[in-house]
């Protein structure tokens, strides 16, 4: 007890003896031996003080009296909740009456308390019956043992530690832990009953190229950046300031990523505003020792109420919006669309979807006639395929080929499709033996050449069926024809030598390298739609003339044409509506004709029942067979 070997301290050094009226304590009177309760007390280097069953402090040793910089005397009488902070919340207020009541054990807790000279230290507390200390001579001891620890000096490097595990070493700014923490705080908080707006808004901004910088300088050059970078979003944030809710916190998330946080936010004018202010405070050069560096940022921004939103809903949307921003162009911020992002959602939900799909069955095809231009005979047909999703009903091509092409499933779709449509030529061709056969015309994608055998799969699909190569065309896209050299011109040559037909789709849209196209295994083109919408003759209505012809067209085509028949090729129209186009394209030399004006795209039984039948003055004919529903 007294930090030594030398065994018990005289009696003389025990103090005084007590009454249990003076002190609380149970009386130790006259007689030497160990330490008495009093005198442990009043040594004791932990800060103590006896409470009665009122909550009022009944003595206090020298120990405290030091800590709160007073006279321990003055303490006595003094209301012990009062004295240690514990009635500042209703939690600890209501413990600390229970164990008065002496139905809880134990209350212990850390409080700020404030010293007599205005200083202020942090504290543990703890608050539990006085028990019999084993020397009282068998009489209980009375009240409440309070107990008080300096803690400050631990609290202080608790905080240095969690400033460390909270913030980023390169730039100083929290990081993505806090910035978290903060913004679920944020979105837990009832803000509306303290005068909030009941809004948040983030920025979250990204730069552009930092790679490079990394790549070509060195990654100590790029943390400089980083750094540099930091410096003007805080500028930039301390400058945007709200009276009420404050800066925004800005916040490194990882990388050349960062975050802007406004709590309590008025509306998307002042995010779209702060993202304005970031893009121009980033806009002017760093100077980095001898190094002069530019950096744009691209931005997305995301403002709503804190009511229904998450967390993570919040930072997917504004990752989503960042993203927008980066894929129109960089160096802006973009505004997160609801729309825009419901669509992107749909797009997600069908490129799961879609492999499952081709097994599950839900793909189904369309034909629309290649008619003659002279007779209205029906030549072939094209096949379009349709999904007949669950979810969304009937799909258009343009809806999920492209996805089909990114994640590959583009490669057994492309069988089904050129099985299901060579099988089904097949059967219109035993249904119609009189008829002169039909080709059918099948659309194919780039990764179909690359990435299949598309020759093997041709041969076996028309072994499989049975129908002649020459009734199967397929159909490739210009931009995906023109300069085609190794593996793509290969396969072309390879299907021409087949007897399969090659047309180039939507001609004179895409590189339309002329020199090239002698040297392609091609035999048809597809005229874009582009070209015959601008045969339409202007229109007299009431409502005065509408839109005009544009006369170069009819010049572009004519000579498309006129070249194509050099080659050998054939020309089909494509989007032909009119009859003044028809005829205007029939007049040309044209050879056959594709869209409205002949059918939309039906069923393969309406198909059926074109064959064979030309009406007067030949496309009419087609138009009254098929109809439109």
């Amino acid at each position: 007890m007294n930090g030594t070997s030398e065994g018990p301290a005289p009696a003389a050094d025990l103090g005084p003896a007590v009454t249990e009226s003076d002190n609380g304590l149970a009386p130790r009177t006259g007689r030497t031996g160990p330490p008495t309760y009093r005198s442990v007390f009043t040594a004791a280097p932990l800060a103590m003080a006896v409470v009665d069953a009122e909550g009022l402090v009944v003595s206090a040793n020298d120990t405290l009296g030091t800590l709160l910089g007073t006279d321990p005397a003055a303490l006595a009488g003094s209301v012990a909740a009062d004295l240690v902070d514990l009635a500042s919340d209703a939690g600890t207020w209501h413990a600390y009456r229970e164990v008065l009541r002496g139905h809880r054990p134990r209350l212990r807790c850390t409080r700020r308390l404030k010293r007599a000279d205005g200083h202020s230290l942090w504290a543990q507390v703890t608050v539990e019956p006085l028990a019999d200390s084993g020397d009282s001579g068998g009489e209980d001891t009375p009240g409440l043992l309070l107990s008080v620890a300096d803690v400050s000096a631990r609290r202080e490097l608790q905080a240095r530690l969690r400033h460390l595990q909270m913030h980023d070493p390169v730039t100083r700014l929290p990081n993505r832990a806090l910035f978290f923490e903060r913004l679920t705080a944020a979105l837990e908080a009832e803000s509306y009953e303290h005068g909030g707006t009941g809004r948040i808004g983030v920025c979250y901004l990204d730069l552009d190229g930092f790679k490079a910088v990394n790549d070509t300088h060195g990654h100590r050059v790029g943390d400089r950046l980083l750094a540099a970078v930091a410096e003007r979003l805080t500028r930039c944030a301390e400058e945007a300031a709200h009276p009420r809710s404050g800066a925004p916190l800005v916040a490194r998330l990882g990388g050349d990523e960062f975050a802007l946080l406004v709590e309590d936010s008025t509306g998307t004018d002042q995010l779209a505003d702060l993202a304005g202010a970031v893009l121009a405070a980033l806009q002017p050069p760093f100077e980095l020792s001898d190094r002069r560096l530019s950096v744009t940022a691209s931005v997305g921004v995301v403002e709503r109420h804190t009511a229904g939103t998450t967390p993570t809903a919040l930072m997917q949307a504004a990752d989503t919006t960042l993203y927008w921003a980066k894929a129109d162009g960089r160096a802006r911020w973009t505004l997160f669309d609801p729309e825009r992002n419901a669509n992107r959602m749909t797009r997600q939900a069908l490129a799961a979807t879609l492999r499952p799909a081709i097994e599950r069955g839900e793909f189904a095809l369309e034909y629309q006639p290649l008619v003659g231009m002279e007779d209205g005979r029906v030549r072939g047909v094209e096949a379009l395929i349709r999904w007949n999703h669950p979810q969304f009903g009937v799909l258009a091509p343009n809806r999920f080929i492209a996805l089909a092409e990114e994640d590959g499933s583009i490669v057994p779709l492309g069988r089904w499709i050129l099985r299901t449509a060579c099988r089904q030529a097949r059967r219109w061709q035993l249904a119609h033996p009189d008829e002169p056969p039909i080709f059918v015309s099948v659309n194919v994608a780039v990764r179909q050449v690359w990435d299949s055998d598309l020759v093997a799969d041709v041969a076996g699909t028309l072994e499989e069926t049975g129908l002649a190569p020459e009734l199967l065309q397929l159909e490739l896209t210009e931009s995906a024809v023109m300069g085609s050299a190794g593996r793509p011109l290969q396969v072309l040559k390879a299907l021409s030598d087949m007897g399969v037909h090659i047309a180039i789709d939507d001609f004179g849209t895409g590189y339309s390298n002329l020199a090239y196209l002698s040297r392609l295994p091609v035999s048809v083109l597809k005229l874009d739609g582009a070209f015959v919408r601008g045969f339409q003759y202007a229109a007299v209505t009431d409502a005065g003339p509408g839109e005009a012809a544009n006369p170069a067209d009819e010049v572009i085509v004519e000579a498309m044409v006129q070249l194509a028949h050099r080659l050998g090729l054939t020309v089909t129209a494509e989007c032909v509506e009119t009859s003044d186009q028809a005829t205007r394209l029939r007049r040309i030399g044209c050879d056959t004709g594709q869209g409205w004006l002949y059918s939309r795209p039906v069923a393969p039984d309406r198909i059926s029942a074109l064959l064979g039948h030309a009406g007067p003055g030949g496309p009419a004919g087609v138009q009254a067979g098929v109809g439109n529903p």
